[in-house]
């Protein structure tokens, strides 16, 4: 009886993480839903308010600028106030931006709107994989935030098929306003999250980090020395500003996280993301309703692809993967360009296009989709970390913004093909950068890499022996 007992209050307690992780995943939801459901919505809202191509891309841009500008504040804010009142604070925002996007009366109202939601998704970017580390236990860290990764994309395929029914009727409106129901379940959801025990234990708060602990492991022994850790941990003190400006190393790495995070959105993913129902008619799919299910296969194929990187990521390593996924995404950006130089006329080619825009995407999903996040979280020594995943954060919707405020306007000014190809050819530069400047990190620790940075070695060399 005794072991029934204690075999169900092990049970209990893995349950009750469990429960933690997916309310703290479902920021990554809605975080997808919101980069999803515009690709959607957008040709509707352009005919609705009649607005121009830049228009556009405003709508579109204003979301990444907001996220940006979330980004930035987010350190400051999960730092004083707890990554609980963090996501508190992303949940609220999520609400208010959904809300108002869905009755927006105009463009400009739509923008503002757009922002707020930017401010909550940079909020939710860096608040929920950051609040997963510090409470999900050692042995399941990984699968935790991989699950928040796995959130974004469901979220992503789940704003398509949302997209899709509404657009039988044109209910934008509706598009926009579907994000409102998952805000508000987080919102709800937040207040019965415990606050990180590392938090606590940084604030001083040792009594209260130890009884979330107790809650949230098998044993008191492992919650003891998982505290014991902790302190230890926190006698390294961050020192991100200070160490960038007198330390050469550490500025090393931080600029390596933004190249790092400039190659992800330059790879052109969110291109499609964005404005997959344009592609689909650029590629000669006339039809609204095939437009809006190619889309959901995009999503899809999005989700499915990322199921093979979790799987794969720490058998291939970072390097031979990255190389591969330029070279996949290389060549589907360059053949979907001159596709459409030749003209896209019989069924054929014309699906043999959308062949290749899913090979693009499954390119993206098992390489710089997921290894860039685990990259910047890798090269960051600990006295810095905070720091530079901060500023690589950032950069990632800053380069995020500029593509999707500049791809309609290129299409435009270029052409299909020249745009496509200026794709493909980026994707090839991305190779050589992987080659020269990207390190090796799979099974190095992290102390190890902190130690070559510190050492002068090379970049590309910080993960070796």
């Amino acid at each position: 009886m005794p072991d029934d007992t204690n075999k169900t209050f092990l049970n209990s307690k893995k349950n009750m993480t469990l429960f933690i992780c997916f309310l703290a995943a479902l920021a990554g939801l809605l975080f997808g839903l919101d980069i999803g459901v515009i690709a959607g919505a957008l040709p509707f809202i352009a005919k609705d308010f009649n607005i121009t191509i830049h228009q556009q891309e405003l709508i579109v841009g204003s979301m990444m600028f907001g996220a940006a500008i979330g980004a930035v504040s987010s350190g400051w804010i999960s730092s004083h106030l707890g990554r609980k009142k963090s996501l508190m604070i992303g949940a609220i925002l999520f609400v208010m931006g959904s809300i108002w996007s869905s009755i927006t009366p105009n463009s400009e109202m739509l923008i503002i709107a757009r922002l707020i939601l930017g401010l909550a998704v940079g909020i939710a970017s860096y608040t929920a994989p950051l609040y997963l580390s510090e409470i999900a236990p050692e042995k399941n860290r990984g699968s935790m935030i991989s699950l928040y990764q796995l959130m974004i994309t469901i979220g992503i395929l789940t704003a398509y098929l949302s997209d899709t029914i509404f657009s039988n009727i044109g209910a934008w409106r509706w598009m926009l306003g579907i994000m409102t129901m998952p805000a508000i379940m987080l919102l709800i959801g937040v207040n019965f999250l415990p606050n990180s025990p590392r938090w606590l234990a940084a604030k001083g708060n040792f009594h209260d980090a130890k009884r979330i602990l107790d809650r949230l492991r098998d044993t008191n022994e492992q919650s003891k020395r998982e505290l014991d850790e902790i302190r230890e941990s926190l006698k390294i003190t961050q020192s991100g500003w200070y160490l960038f400006k007198s330390n050469s190393n550490f500025r090393r790495a931080v600029f390596l996280g933004i190249i790092l995070q400039m190659v992800q959105q330059f790879t052109g993913m969110n291109v499609i993301m964005y404005y997959a129902p344009k592609i689909f008619e650029i590629a000669n799919f006339t039809n609204t309703t095939q437009q809006m299910w190619g889309t959901v296969i995009v999503g899809l194929v999005n989700v499915l692809a990322t199921f093979i990187a979790i799987k794969l990521v720490d058998q291939w390593g970072r390097k031979p993967t990255l190389v591969l996924g330029f070279l996949i995404m290389a060549i589907g950006m360059g053949i979907l360009g001159t596709l459409l130089y030749i003209g896209i006329y019989s069924s054929y080619t014309k699906y043999f296009a959308i062949i290749m825009l899913l090979i693009f995407i499954i390119g993206f999903a098992i390489s710089a989709g997921p290894l860039i996040w685990v990259l910047c979280s890798e090269i960051q020594p600990l006295k810095g970390r905070d720091f530079g995943i901060t500023v690589s954060t950032t950069t990632n919707w800053i380069a995020n913004m500029i593509v999707g405020a500049t791809f309609l306007t290129m299409l435009n000014t270029l052409g299909n093909a020249i745009t496509f190809w200026i794709y493909a050819t980026l994707n090839i530069f991305f190779i050589l950068i992987t080659i020269t400047v990207i390190p090796e990190t799979k099974n190095v620790s992290l102390e190890h890499i902190e130690r070559n940075l510190m050492a002068g070695k090379k970049l590309r060399d910080i993960g070796q022996e």
